[in-house]
């Protein structure tokens, strides 16, 4: 896992009680409706130790609801939440359970969509609103979302980076960051996570999904207090 300063972990502009329960919970929800994709049906919330303990109190239910919705942690109807997604048919459960040697603040999404396909995803809150995700759709990966990312599942064959890494170059984009996961064997499914410096495009994502042997790519865009 990547290292954090004290300069890191400065508390984020924010709605709610605290950078880790609220604010850090409202961007781990932001980024697994982004990863998701289409539009949600339900949201089973798996809440790992201290998030288990006190989702209540400290908003966190509230926040990770916010983030499925696309709210920023300084939204002012995070409060809301939970109305609005009763507002939009979007049924949310919270369930305490025990997700392993993983941060405390850690949660599992299983997000239902409209079309009935499920994702899967987990995240911790790290302080300071900063999180960590470190598993998508059973692939362990690691990426903060502090920035713009491309996730991209594949056949592990030789070649791959190399042509991914010609695309980023046609369009200018510098890589800060990245990382081969492959999932068992030689030769079957793999994942690349690229962490770069530039807003990723759709023109760019598409160009990538047109490489043979590449199954899903997904585009993750950091949020702004400028937003």
């Amino acid at each position: 896992m990547r290292e954090y300063s004290v300069f890191d972990i400065l508390g984020p502009i924010m709605i709610g009680p605290s950078s880790s329960h609220t604010a850090g919970a409202a961007r781990l929800g932001k980024i697994a409706r982004t990863i998701a994709g289409g539009k949600v049906q339900k949201v089973q919330f798996f809440l790992h130790g201290s998030f288990a303990k006190t989702y209540k109190g400290h908003g966190t239910d509230k926040a990770l609801v916010a983030g499925i919705l696309g709210m920023n942690p300084w939204d002012e109807n995070l409060k809301k939440s939970m109305q609005l997604a009763k507002e939009k048919n979007i049924q949310v459960e919270f369930i305490e359970t025990d997700l392993g040697d993983v941060h405390p603040n850690t949660v599992k999404f299983i997000i239902t969509k409209e079309d009935g396909n499920t994702s899967e995803i987990m995240g911790s809150s790290i302080g300071g609103g900063n999180v960590v995700i470190n598993e998508v759709d059973g692939d362990k990966i690691e990426f903060t979302g502090a920035y713009p990312t491309i996730l991209i599942n594949h056949v592990d064959i030789p070649g791959m980076v190399a042509k991914v890494s010609d695309i980023l170059y046609k369009y200018k984009i510098n890589i800060a960051f990245m990382k081969v996961y492959r999932k068992s064997i030689k030769g079957a499914g793999a994942a690349m996570v690229f962490e770069v410096d530039d807003f990723i495009s759709k023109n760019l994502i598409d160009e990538i999904n047109k490489i043979p042997n590449i199954h899903k790519v997904r585009a993750i865009n950091p949020i702004s207090e400028e937003e």
